[in-house]
């Protein structure tokens, strides 16, 4: 990383990056910040609208799936593969309630009787308090007149009628989480598995409106831009792998239309993290909330054959310690529900990152956690997890993992060339006056980039139903030449929130080489350690990506977008490429 410490050092980022946003989303969270800011925003990427319809307070809970027995049966083959591996009692073979086993594993070298305690989670208020302007105005005239403004001098009466309480139009991030399902609000995620969460439930303007307000609420409240300034700022939007041309599309859209920035380019994620660790060739594991991408970078460049998607990701190892307590029967007597409480997805997120690693032998701890009740205020429960190092083992035998929460939004929507082009011309957008007509898309104009794409490139990418050892190993032999197969199995990189488990590394690190066919010429296999937070690797390329400024050729300014679109063969070329390179709109397709 030395020749990017000396080509950005801290003065540049804070005066080049003072102007840029950086901005890297994921199905579960958004990565945001200014480019001079030294970590970003990370913010659950989520809004509850309020509603008064009755039926489901998350929109999402009506595509999930019921486990099926043979679901059932194969995720405890898979866990008693994994005991296997751990050398830990079978499913069939279990210690006895509330006794701790003879040789139980210390959670991070800590004895496992000492509890840590997490503060619980306090239900978010969905109220709004608003002021009768006629009662303010009174109240300031009488101040300034000198006159008492007490209550208790005959004007009690009015007070009690000065402000009307109402619910909060919408609600974004961490506070969306926190409401009572009992509250009227409907919670939607705009990112589901690595793609626009786009469904019979969710139109493409549902989701896309979902977004800007996200969005738009994030650069108000959290950065401070408002919207008549944002013309001054640029965009650098950090994508992941999973997202193909139609998606990148409307998100520029978002950016630089409704958001109203004055420029954005467009950075692969595999690509951004390689340079945030300061490298040029490595394979990059990216294990997000509920996706995992795999991509090789070979000097700075992507290699498309190398793509693959694992449907699954550190939610889903979060529901595989929930299944396993209650299995073991650990779990107190309470109404847990990831789906319709998301709060009580917050509390085993904490628990999960708290509690588990991967290491052999029985690993217990005891622990407190909480029931969230309708309304009421949190109740704490003391109870004793086992089998902490089973659920991220779920990354190896994905069985572990079943998939019916949250399955992957239906592709319907890129499967048919003409129903595509239709959606996309005929699409009813909410016209604003500051803009120009020729921005919105019709029949008549309106991005006419699109009206030459090939039919290939709406594909999605193929999901992989392997483990992730055997998707790393079957990525970077893909690559076909042992020159570089032998330098990416010695530079895997892990990356997004998932990476930080203890232990994981020397798990990679043994899984992959013990993957790798004994007629092939590799005999090492090395997890290169982060050099900063594997959370955040990805947006700090971003910023490095964005403060070099490799390629301005690459940025696309908000006025081209809006009366020109992007015009294939013109003098300014953005094109369909298979490598993303700082080039804007060369998104890879598989």
């Amino acid at each position: 990383m030395d020749y990017l410490k000396s080509a950005l050092p801290s003065q540049i980022i804070s005066e080049r990056g003072s102007n840029l946003v950086v901005i890297n989303p994921g199905s579960a969270s958004i990565r945001i910040g200014l480019a001079s800011q030294d970590t970003p925003f990370n913010i659950p990427h989520c809004i509850a609208r309020h509603t008064k319809q009755t039926e489901g307070n998350v929109i999402d809970q009506m595509l999930n799936s019921h486990v099926v027995p043979e679901q059932h049966k194969e995720r405890e083959k898979a866990y008693n593969t994994i005991a296997s591996l751990l050398k830990i009692p079978f499913l069939d073979e279990e210690a006895p309630i509330n006794s701790f086993p003879r040789k139980m594993g210390r959670v991070d070298g800590h004895n496992p009787h000492i509890i840590r305690k997490h503060l619980p989670f306090t239900w978010t208020n969905v109220y709004e308090e608003v002021i009768d302007s006629s009662v303010s105005l009174e109240t300031s005239s009488k101040g300034e007149t000198g006159e008492s403004s007490d209550p208790k001098e005959g004007t009690e009466s009015k007070n009690i009628n000065a402000s009307e309480i109402k619910f909060k139009e919408f609600i974004c991030g961490d506070e969306a989480l926190r409401i009572s399902p009992t509250e009227p609000y409907c919670i939607c995620r705009p990112i589901r598995r690595g793609h626009l969460n786009i469904s019979q439930h969710y139109s493409m303007q549902q989701v896309l409106d979902d977004l800007h307000t996200i969005w738009d609420w994030i650069l108000n409240e959290k950065l401070h831009i408002p919207r008549n300034e944002r013309n001054m700022y640029s965009a650098v939007l950090v994508m992941p792998e999973t997202f193909d041309n139609r998606e990148i599309k409307e998100i520029i859209s978002l950016v630089l239309g409704e958001l109203c920035f004055g420029s954005a380019v467009v950075h692969q994620e595999g690509i951004a993290a390689v340079f945030g660790n300061g490298l040029s060739t490595a394979c990059v594991v990216n294990i997000g909330a509920q996706v995992t991408s795999l991509i090789c970078i070979e000097d700075g460049g992507a290699l498309p054959s190398t793509g693959k998607t694992l449907p699954f990701g550190g939610e889903d190892i979060t529901r595989g310690l929930l299944w396993t307590q209650r299995h073991h029967h650990t779990w107190p007597q309470i109404r847990t529900d990831v789906i319709r409480k998301p709060i009580d997805l917050l509390m085993l997120n904490q628990l999960k990152e708290t509690y588990c690693e991967i290491k052999e032998e029985e690993l217990d701890a005891i622990a407190v956690v909480h029931s969230y009740e309708d309304k009421g205020p949190p109740v704490s429960h003391k109870i004793r997890l086992t089998a902490l190092n089973v659920p991220p083992m779920g990354l190896f035998y994905p069985k572990l993992l079943v998939p019916d929460v949250y399955p992957p939004p239906p592709r319907t929507w890129f499967h048919d060339y003409e129903d595509m082009l239709e959606d996309t011309w005929h699409i009813d957008f909410s016209r604003r006056s500051d803009m120009a007509d020729t921005f919105y898309p019709n029949v008549n104009g309106g991005l006419p980039m699109w009206e030459s794409y090939p039919i290939f490139s709406a594909k999605p990418r193929k999901e992989e139903k392997v483990g992730l050892a055997e998707a790393i190993t079957n990525c970077i032999l893909s690559t076909g030449r042992i020159d570089i197969q032998r330098k990416l199995f010695c530079s895997i990189q892990l990356t997004g929130g998932v990476a930080l488990t203890s232990g994981l590394v020397a798990a990679v690190e043994e899984r992959v080489l013990h993957a790798i066919p004994p007629n092939e010429a590799i005999d090492t296999v090395e997890v290169l350690q982060s050099r900063i937070n594997p959370t955040f690797v990805s947006w700090k390329g971003g910023v490095i990506l964005g403060v070099l400024d490799l390629g301005r050729d690459a940025w696309i300014s908000r006025e081209d977008w809006i009366h020109n679109g992007i015009h294939v063969g013109s003098s300014k070329k953005y094109k369909d490429s298979y490598y993303l390179q700082a080039q804007a709109m060369c998104y890879m397709n598989s």
